[in-house]
């Protein structure tokens, strides 16, 4: 299973100049249990913005500069090289965690989308496609208030893709 997992606020925005615009323990929280054990796909920006492999995760980072490397990672030139070496692990679930431009080119093929949904409206530069509701399903919604340690309210949401039948 192909699976997104991404924090995005009411206007669908992820992030401005490669950074995180919030501070969400509860969405960190929830990322990190979630892919614990797992395959983490991102592209070299989102990476870098990270700046190290993420412990307890197999990492596999999309560059196309064929030279780039870093310390425990796997590095494919597309998302489709991606793909196949997350599948060759057997990993049960394989989890895509940015940016932009990957979240965009998986968007058609993926199962599954965890999605911490931040209720404001933010300035970005990098956003995530809207979901559809015709498409995708809501199947788990969790809600937070803004607390001491979280800025924003923000629900944590599982999204499963609509099995198309032959009518539709």
């Amino acid at each position: 299973m192909v699976s997104i997992i991404v924090a995005a606020s009411t206007n669908n925005v992820i992030g401005r100049n490669n950074q995180l615009i919030w501070h969400l323990p509860n969405d960190l929280s929830f990322f990190k249990n979630t892919t614990w054990g797992s395959v983490v796909i991102m592209g070299r920006k989102t990476f870098e913005s990270v700046n190290k492999a993420l412990p307890g995760r197999i990492n596999i980072v999309i560059t196309k500069q064929p030279q780039w490397k870093a310390d425990n990672v796997i590095t494919a030139k597309n998302l489709n090289d991606s793909l196949e070496k997350a599948k060759a692990t057997n990993c049960k679930e394989i989890f895509v965690i940015g940016g932009g431009e990957i979240y965009k080119e998986c968007f058609s093929t993926t199962d599954r989308i965890y999605l911490t949904r931040v209720h404001a409206q933010i300035e970005g530069d990098t956003f995530f496609p809207p979901i559809d509701d015709k498409e995708w399903t809501l199947v788990s919604n969790k809600d937070f208030k803004a607390d001491d340690r979280n800025a924003y309210d923000h629900s944590i949401q599982i999204w499963d893709r609509k099995i198309k039948s032959d009518n539709q």
